[in-house]
């Protein structure tokens, strides 16, 4: 990765005059990562999108390898005169999906990418700025400062309330000048604030009040309250607690958010979600089919399973470093990656290569999506170094074909039918590498292209049991999922995934509704 800053070229449209600011405005910050803020800004998003609200979610920077491709994009127009797609992480575009409106590169300005342990691939309004190391990423965060701040004013220019998420815990202070997603983009953008604990980690009190020991009188006073998340039990046995963080920081207590039951069937925010370990053998157990997924260093897009894992015949096992992939598997999918010849070497050091290879010769099945069906090739080249040192990694070698990292990265929507299976699918393609091979003329779809023509997509193995490509999401049409389990050996439910999602976001926002006052909420947005 280079050593110094790549480019930033914005020209940046100027702003229209609206005006005052037509939206109010409040921002949820965390004590630290994983309290629930993407959760509650979710939630709150389709509460106040139910009383009429005209809502929109905003977080100036997400760090997060599970993305969602939008129809606008801050890249130049192409060749054909298309406007080409951008990508903001997928929580953003879940919070944008609780408000019933598509997802916008504004709703996310910022998101990193990470490829490696100091460094992340930066995106900025939907374009790719290339990868850079930390260290680098710090010295440029400053110059994002105005396109953050456009994207902030067109996003509350068209809503009546923006909802902002900010990351991690908003008291680093030794991050403050630098800091373009929590108390400096307040600041800058004269946005009020709630701080998020979460008592299921513990320690609550102490992250609160540490939160307003280290922050300084100017930011202590843009802290409009705080709230406590994720309580199960009696909560009189916290009150007092409550009443003394309050009577320090003189932050008003502004509610508790009780565990919600609902939060498995929404998307994770991110890979930190499949680290927990599964429950006897197999995670959900009962189904009648066995499918094994290993935990990638890199994981990217991962929740291209959960509507398999939502099939009450499928038990879905996320394989984690150092389990073996128990013999007793059927089906093996090999997820996205942001670095794919990482991960192949991820592979080959937990000892997965030679599962997989030895599940293959007992004619188990294997499914590889986008840097998956990659690895299953013979080899990946990186020339150019864009996911990390330049070079060539070979691959598991069961189907024909070699990838080359490079070119532009593809972004795209798709809703096609598909000839194979005479299934619709429903999807999106988010990847940089360009795969050639003999292999590409066995494809595992036929897609309609829409124009009369025949897309070609993937590959399959001669017998059937290998097969992967480069569409992401594709499990969440109804239809194909039922006929692919049909192919591995199970049956469907009578589930509809699309429905399960929003009935979760409901459930979500009665939640919000039933543990919060949200006409005080909304009264303290400005």
């Amino acid at each position: 990765m280079p050593d110094t800053a790549p480019t930033i070229d914005l020209q940046l449209p100027p702003l229209l005059d609206h005006g005052p600011r037509r939206a109010r405005t409040l921002m949820i910050q965390g004590t630290a990562s994983d309290v629930g803020k993407s959760l509650l800004v979710a939630g709150l998003c389709r509460a106040y999108s139910r009383r009429g609200l005209a809502v929109r979610p905003f977080k100036a920077q997400n760090m997060s390898n599970n993305a969602a491709v939008t129809a606008d994009s801050d890249a130049p127009i192409g060749a054909d005169g298309e406007q080409p797609r951008g990508e903001i992480g997928r929580a953003q575009a879940l919070q944008a999906r609780a408000c019933g409106v598509a997802p916008s590169i504004h709703m996310n300005p910022v998101l990193l990418k990470p490829q490696t342990n100091v460094g992340s691939q930066v995106v900025l309004r939907g374009r790719s700025l290339g990868n850079c190391p930390a260290r680098v990423y710090h010295q440029m965060r400053q110059g994002m400062m105005p396109a953050i701040l456009d994207s902030f004013e067109r996003t509350c220019a068209e809503a009546d309330l923006v909802l902002v998420e900010g990351a991690g815990s908003g008291a680093e202070i030794y991050l403050r000048d630098c800091d373009i997603t929590n108390m400096y983009f307040a600041e800058q953008a004269r946005v009020p604030v709630i701080v998020l604990g979460d008592l299921d980690k513990g320690g609550t009190m102490a992250s609160l009040v540490g939160t307003w020991l280290l922050l300084d009188q100017a930011d202590r006073d843009r802290v409009v309250g705080y709230l406590v998340n994720k309580f199960r039990g009696d909560f009189s046995l916290f009150e007092p607690a409550c009443d003394t963080i309050t009577e320090i920081t003189g932050w008003p207590f502004l509610g508790v958010l009780r565990w919600f039951e609902g939060a498995a069937r929404l998307p994770a925010e991110d890979s930190l979600a499949l680290e927990r370990p599964a429950e006897g053998d197999w995670a959900n157990g009962g189904g009648s089919i066995n499918i094994a997924v290993p935990r990638l260093s890199r994981v990217a897009n991962f929740d291209d399973l959960d509507p398999l894992a939502a099939e009450p015949a499928v038990n879905l096992r996320w394989i984690q470093p150092g389990e073996p992939i128990p013999a007793e598997t059927d089906v093996i999918i090999l997820p996205g990656s942001k670095a794919t010849r990482v991960d192949l070497e991820t592979l080959r050091r937990e000892g997965w290569d030679i599962d997989i290879l030895a599940h293959v010769r007992r004619g188990g099945r294997l499914l590889g999506l986008c840097a998956g069906f990659q690895m299953l090739g013979q080899v990946v080249r990186d020339p150019e170094g864009i996911e990390g040192e330049p070079g060539e990694t070979p691959g598991l070698g069961l189907l024909e074909i070699e990838t080359t990292i490079g070119g532009d990265k593809r972004l795209l929507d798709l809703d096609l039918n598909d000839q194979r299976s005479g299934c619709r699918v429903t999807g999106y393609e988010m990847h940089m590498g360009r795969t050639r091979g003999a292999g590409l003329e066995r494809p595992w779809l036929l897609l309609d292209d829409g124009q009369g023509g025949v897309r070609a997509e993937g590959a399959i193995s001669a017998a059937g049991r290998v097969m992967g490509g480069y569409v992401h999401g594709i499990f969440a049409s109804d239809g194909f999922r039922a006929h692919w389990l049909e192919q591995v050996g199970a049956r469907a439910a009578a589930l509809d995934f699309e429905q399960r999602i929003e009935a979760a976001l409901d459930a979500l926002a009665d939640h919000c509704e039933a543990n919060l006052d949200l006409d005080a909420l909304l009264a303290l947005a400005r």
